[in-house]
């Protein structure tokens, strides 16, 4: 797993507040925006789990300390066998820590990208797996708004897993969202439309993974953010002749890719999502019991003996071009109101966290008005027509409201980075 980058000498604690003493550290396995990745090793279990860190520092210098709170209030949220699900949270005075379930076997873009189309056993497992955790996660009110294969790990054993609610927030059954989030080429027809959408935006990205993975590109797509609107919002879906896929999958696909959210499958039948699922054909030999407590084996297992995954990242600190993650204490008596407004709000909401002790609380319904989506976002979203985005903030806000969300840098996808 590679070597320990520090230990303690002093005796660690473990009846006390979880904290970065509890963990060896272990190799770096992804970067992210403020910071990286990397496998750790719970001291006294033994457990092995993903870290993900961010640099507070950079945190703030990108306006973006409302999403990392709001991300770690949404994972208290969760737990489910389908989403890379949260164990612990704490901070130190320079990083805060998601201590997440550890994935090795790679997210689905890298797999996408090495071998090319994926059979249909293949996709459906995952797709009914995905459709699990998404039926789920609106039972909690949340929406995710950025589902792509880059966002879906596999764990060892095959199994998806999805990742990544840093533009994720609760939905209200009251009112539409209009603000722009998520990857603008798996965004639904009404989110580009500004006419307000919900939860049902998040089965269309799921039908246009599930395409991307059966075919290998995605079924509406443009050079420019103009020519991708128009393509979502007036193509016809079309089905490459080079790839058989049978009358079952298309059908889904074409339900999956509805533009009335209220055809499209998964939103037909709200109050049980999955039952519009599971109805169809094309799962019937899905044993969903099974699937759900992972009795049923994958048609794909990742390769172990290699990395799922850039094995580049290490050499960052091997070669001193980063400060290496290291044990630090914290300091003690830290007056709170001589920090700066934006420290100060992450050390007050981005509370400890601990599964074993810690009784899972929901924040719904603490979401205020979206904001609208401004000029300065359209530009944004004309020059990246599929990066991620996230919505406008808004400045001096205390509130962990979703219109106060701001944008965040390109991410490097990691085993267990959510």
């Amino acid at each position: 797993m590679g070597a320990v980058l520090c230990c303690c000498s002093e005796p660690v604690d473990f009846e006390g507040e979880v904290n970065l003493y509890h963990f060896d550290l272990h190799r770096a396995v992804g970067k992210g925006a403020f910071g990286k990745v990397r496998v750790i090793e719970h001291k006294k279990t033994k457990k092995l789990y993903a870290l993900k860190y961010v640099d507070k520092s950079q945190c703030i210098k990108q306006k973006a300390v409302a999403n990392v709170v709001q991300e770690r209030r949404l994972l208290e949220e969760i737990d489910h066998p389908f989403v890379v699900n949260m164990r612990y949270a704490f901070q130190d005075d320079e990083n805060c820590f998601f201590v997440l379930d550890l994935m090795l076997g790679g997210d689905l873009r890298f797999h996408l990208d090495r071998k090319g189309p994926l059979s249909e056993d293949i996709v459906k497992f995952w797709l009914a797996q995905l459709a699990s955790a998404v039926a789920y996660l609106h039972k909690q009110h949340i929406v995710h708004r950025d589902i792509k294969p880059d966002n879906v790990l596999l764990d060892a054993d095959g199994n998806a897993h999805l990742t990544d609610f840093n533009v994720a927030i609760h939905y209200s059954n009251r009112r539409a969202h209009t603000s722009v989030a998520g990857s603008m080429a798996y965004m639904a027809p009404e989110v580009l439309a500004r006419k307000g959408y919900s939860w049902q935006v998040d089965w269309w990205s799921l039908g246009i993974t599930i395409y991307e993975l059966l075919c290998s590109k995605r079924p509406f797509d443009g050079k420019n953010a103009e020519r991708m609107t128009s393509a979502i919002t007036k193509d016809t879906l079309k089905f490459p002749n080079s790839i058989p896929l049978s009358s079952d999958a298309t059908n889904v696909l074409k339900q999956l890719l509805e533009r009335d959210p209220f055809k499209r499958m998964g939103c037909r039948t709200p109050s049980d999502q999955l039952d519009d699922v599971q109805s169809h054909p094309w799962f019937r030999s899905i044993d969903w019991d099974k699937l759900e407590s992972k009795e049923l084996p994958s048609p794909f297992v990742p390769d172990m003996k290699h990395a799922n995954f850039d094995v580049s990242h290490e050499l960052d600190e091997f070669l001193m071009v980063e400060k290496p993650l290291t044990h630090t204490k914290r300091k003690a008596n830290v007056d709170m109101e001589k920090l700066k407004p934006e420290m100060r709000q992450l050390e007050e909401q981005f509370t400890i966290y601990d599964f074993d002790r810690t009784r899972r609380k929901s924040y719904y319904p603490q979401n205020l008005p979206l904001s609208s989506v401004t000029a300065s976002q359209t530009e944004s979203l004309q020059l990246q027509p599929t990066a991620t985005i996230a919505e406008p903030s808004r400045a001096g806000s205390p509130d962990m409201s979703p219109g106060s969300i701001a944008p965040l840098p390109t991410q490097t996808r990691a085993p267990g980075f959510s």
